[in-house]
């Protein structure tokens, strides 16, 4: 996942991406608790998609609140 591809999602599709990477996280955690793990690297690759988003979420929120301060 591209930042750029983040970038241009909306506030609930950023959400909507996060309980998905959330929930693959979880699965991939029990893939490895109990053996089945065969791609290990997507853990990695997952865990900085969840930062990504989330970064990227935080950004959009200040953005947000700077605009509505000025126009206040």
């Amino acid at each position: 996942m591209r930042a750029q591809d983040v970038r241009d999602m909306s506030p609930d599709q950023l959400d909507d991406k996060l309980a998905e990477l959330k929930k693959e996280q979880f699965n991939l955690r029990f893939q490895k608790a109990t053996g089945q793990l065969e791609n290990t690297a997507r853990v990695r690759q997952v865990r900085r998609d969840i930062a990504r988003v989330r970064t990227i979420a935080v950004e959009k929120q200040a953005q947000q609140k700077s605009a509505d301060t000025a126009s206040s």
